[in-house]
């Protein structure tokens, strides 16, 4: 599918980080790009310069997706581009002992919950909307009608110590993909999920210097963390491959993660 001017796309967590990234190179390449996200401040903003809308949504509530879609499909119409990029990250054992007590206890279910909500039903809800409407199009170059980029993680496979519910909820998504082509594959719709490693995102912007280098020493090559803009160039790759199908990718510069 090659993107231009009559491309709608929908980018969930597109108002920062690779979300952001992959918002804007759509953008630029003429996708009619509209912004899920909960931060409505940062994705009005996004949307500004790009030419694109901002919809306030939690992609773990259906009410709240739903009107995100009406919104975008509003103002751009039925999108043929979906890129989830919304997630959360949980620290947590699954069990701990308090070292000053010696206290036992274990991961709230709650917020175990919590994560498979945002990270892996929110992405599957987002999924089955978007691919509902997307099956209402007429096909293009193969009968192709859409695609479909999801955001998994490297811990899907190697999660560390303190992950479970983190790396549960990214290897859900990286086991939907080819069970999800195969549902769609007689609708022409495709689907792939990328397995980032360390990127240089929000969330690692607050770390101190020294802990940001560690982590860039710790990757075999280049020794430095992944640019957001690399990621969207992986997503764009995926979206215009029309051959590009069920497949999961890591993109992580080769490394591996410990442990710890």
């Amino acid at each position: 599918m090659q993107i231009n001017k009559s491309i709608a796309a929908v980018v969930t967590g597109g108002a920062s980080g690779l979300g952001e990234a992959c918002a804007r190179m759509l953008a630029a390449k003429g996708a009619r790009v509209a912004l899920f996200d909960l931060n409505a401040e940062r994705g009005r903003q996004v949307a500004e310069e790009i030419g694109g809308i901002a919809c306030t949504v939690d992609v773990a509530d259906e009410a709240s997706v739903d009107a995100g879609f009406a919104q975008a499909r509003e103002a751009h119409g039925q999108e043929r581009v979906l890129v989830n990029c919304a997630g959360i990250g949980t620290i947590g054992k699954i069990v701990r002992r308090d070292k000053e007590t010696g206290a036992i206890s274990h991961l709230p279910l709650d917020l175990f919950m919590k994560t498979l909500a945002v990270n892996l039903a929110g992405t599957f809800q987002c999924i089955a909307k978007s691919a509902t409407g997307m099956m209402t199009l007429d096909g293009l170059a193969d009968g192709e009608r859409g695609a479909i980029v999801c955001t998994a993680s490297v811990a899907a496979v190697d999660g560390q110590v303190g992950q479970v519910a983190y790396a549960a909820s990214k290897a859900g998504i990286a086991g939907m993909t080819l069970p999800i082509a195969r549902d769609l594959m007689s609708e022409g719709i495709r689907i792939n999920t990328i397995l980032p490693g360390v990127f240089n995102t929000p969330l690692l912007a607050g770390l101190p210097e020294k802990a940001r280098e560690v982590l860039s020493q710790s990757i075999p090559f280049p020794k430095r963390l992944g640019d957001p803009q690399e990621f969207a160039q992986l997503a764009l790759m995926m979206v215009e491959n029309g051959y590009f199908n069920g497949e999961t990718v890591r993109l992580d510069g080769a490394i591996r993660m410990p442990p710890r």
